[in-house]
């Protein structure tokens, strides 16, 4: 009997043992929360994905990736990045600066991978590029930095430019200020005279459009943010029907039919974001990390748009593109 009842008992362990252990590896499966102001997975996400595929990160499989979009509101992201540490995620990767301080306010233990922010230092998120000092890392896209160039192109392609309109987002208050500073400065240097126009949501976009073909300018710089590339379709069409010159901060602008774009790699930043994840997941600390800046700057032409707007693009120019769209 007493042999028996060992049977029995060995059976039964080697019947539980596989299911005790099947239960510990499914909550071993690491959780990624991945907080945004955007309302939904744009090309930078999805970049950010494929770099995680590519170390090995399937989500469903052996990563969970709980996404939280603010929908162009910035107020939501405080509440949404504390939701992400009541569900005790392992990382939090953070788009842009408002959600990167969203996220540092919401905890100082889980690790922070900041993507796109343009100066950590200055708005107060990391001590140094060096070294953080605190739960923070990633990359650092210093796209305030590019604002002069980014001017300079439009006076190339419209060589009498003396007033250029600045849309931007007020209610992505840090990271655009820092950029309409660093355009201002540059519009200094330059000669130029800007008059800027804010923008939080659709009403007010439209309303910032109507004030832009008023104000009688003679170029448009359109400032990076996730709010205003949502209405893409809608910028680059008034530009073209105000027949005004334009510059986006991001590619794919140009490739929707903006005339130009200027700015940093930022697909490349986002997928070097899922590096991150990877040293994080496998034990670094977010102190010893230090933050990444763009190594490369992409500068877009779309030759259709110019043709429709009656653009002579200077042969120089065309030699510097990294892509030009016929």
């Amino acid at each position: 009997m007493r042999r028996r009842g060992f049977i029995a008992l060995l059976g039964g362990a080697a019947i539980a043992w596989p299911s005790a252990l099947s239960a510990q590896q499914a909550r071993k499966v690491p959780r990624i929360g991945y907080l945004s102001p955007g309302a939904e997975l744009s090309p930078r996400e999805l970049a950010f994905v494929q770099g995680l595929r590519e170390l090995g990160y399937v989500d469903g499989k052996n990563i969970l990736i709980e996404y939280r979009f603010a929908g162009g509101n910035f107020k939501r992201l405080a509440a949404l990045a504390l939701e992400l540490v009541r569900l005790k995620v392992d990382v939090i990767v953070a788009r842009v600066t408002q959600a990167s301080l969203a996220a540092k306010a919401a905890t100082k233990t889980i690790p922070i991978i900041m993507l796109g922010v343009s100066d950590p230092v200055a708005c107060g998120l990391v001590a140094s590029l060096a070294r953080s000092g605190n739960n923070i890392t990633g990359t650092s896209s210093q796209i305030a930095a590019v604002q002069d160039k980014s001017l300079e192109l439009l006076r190339e392609v419209v060589p009498k430019l003396s007033r250029v309109a600045v849309l931007w987002n007020p209610g992505n208050a840090i990271f655009q200020a820092q950029m309409l500073q660093a355009t201002r400065k540059a519009a200094v240097a330059l000669g130029l005279e800007l008059q800027d126009f804010g923008a939080r949501n659709a009403i007010e976009l439209g309303k910032a459009l109507d004030a832009i073909r008023n104000a009688r300018v003679g170029a448009l710089f359109v400032l990076g943010d996730p709010t205003l590339a949502a209405h893409k379709a809608q910028i680059i069409d008034f530009a073209a029907q105000s027949g005004l010159p334009a510059i986006y901060a991001l590619e794919d602008h140009a490739e929707a039919g903006g005339l130009m774009t200027y700015g940093p790699d930022m697909i490349a930043q986002f997928r070097r974001g899922a590096v991150y994840v990877d040293k994080i997941l496998t034990g670094a600390i977010p102190t010893d990390l230090p933050i990444e800046q763009p190594t490369r700057f992409k500068f877009a032409i779309n030759l259709k748009t110019a043709k429709v707007l009656g653009l002579q693009i200077p042969p120089e120019l065309l030699v510097l593109a990294d892509k030009v769209i016929e």
